[in-house]
């Protein structure tokens, strides 16, 4: 009995020192992304610590004295902390919803196309975006939206009152989501175009067979089969539903106090708050409070999605 265990650990040994040698180019290129996680993501959480104490840039982490939940009293008696967190949520809700369609269209578009070369093309055209830069965008968004800018210009030739966009909160969410559309949608479809490129050609043979035109090859097949992808990936971006893109909002909105009201995220806020204070173990408190949020929301969603389609679940 023992013979036999030992030999078949030894088995198993070999098996798995066969199955590292026989793809070692893979194990070697997935081992680098997991240093990377391991020292970017993982080896920071011990940082938390900051959190739960009176940091001081003097005392160093460890010498630090202990705040006990003063840091999270402090964030949670906030006045402003439901105006920053509904904007996060409410702002990442609209990406990802219209994000989502936006990607998928176009994702349904391209793939329709027959003409190599115009698809080539098209596709270039919406996936250069998500590689310029925020503040560009926001250099030419001031030239277009600016007291002086091309639209106001275009108002007053036509004899109407100017539009002062910058201090005029309530048209901001629409320029953010229209401008997040614009960056990203692109960059999206490539995974969903993926995923319908290795879809069993001969199922929409057969349906065309049976009488099916392209739009109903598109609601009765495609997009069935591609439910489970939008499901994951809508899980993933759900992850980060607490944090805003700072990149995005303060290139665009910068300390422009006149329209925080709809801007305001948790992110930009903490960076002013770290600015001006130095209050460390605030900022931090705060990301805490995002992260566990988040990681929240994230075990509903997939518990939710799993009592509904167990096959669309991340876990």
């Amino acid at each position: 009995m023992n013979k036999t265990a030992v030999r078949s650990k030894k088995k198993g040994i070999k098996g798995v020192g066969q199955e590292l040698f026989k793809n070692r180019l893979l194990y070697t290129m997935m081992s680098i992304g997991i240093v990377w996680i391991l020292i970017f993501s993982y080896l920071p959480m011990a940082g938390l610590v900051v959190a739960f104490k009176k940091f001081s840039y003097a005392d160093g982490i460890l010498k630090s004295p202990w705040a006990g939940l003063d840091n999270f009293k402090f964030l949670f008696s906030n006045k402003d902390l439901f105006n920053i967190t509904f904007n996060t949520v409410y702002l990442n809700l609209l990406f990802i919803i219209f994000g989502t369609i936006t990607s998928v269209f176009l994702a349904l578009l391209f793939v329709e196309i027959r003409n190599k070369t115009f698809k080539k093309t098209s596709q270039s055209i919406v996936i250069i975006p998500y590689f310029i830069s925020w503040a560009v965008v926001a250099m030419f968004l001031q030239g277009f939206l600016g007291d002086r800018g091309l639209v106001n210009q275009l108002l007053a030739h036509f004899g109407m009152e100017n539009i002062q966009f910058y201090k005029n909160p309530s048209s901001w969410r629409v320029i953010l989501v229209l401008l997040r559309i614009w960056q990203g949608a692109g960059f999206g479809t490539i995974i969903y175009i993926a995923t319908i490129t290795g879809f069993d050609t001969q199922i929409y043979e057969a349906a065309k067979i049976d009488g099916a035109n392209r739009f109903q090859l598109i609601l009765k097949l495609t997009l069935p089969m591609l439910k489970t992808t939008i499901v994951m990936l809508t899980l993933m971006s759900i992850g980060n539903i607490f944090k805003g893109d700072f990149g995005m909002i303060y290139a665009l909105i910068g300390d422009n106090s006149l329209i925080y009201s709809k801007t305001d995220v948790i992110d930009t806020y903490v960076y002013r708050a770290l600015r001006n204070n130095s209050n460390l173990g605030f900022s931090t408190a705060v990301s805490f409070y995002q992260s566990m949020v988040g990681f929240m929301i994230v075990l509903f969603s997939n518990w939710l999605t799993r009592r509904v389609d167990p096959d669309s679940a991340l876990f």
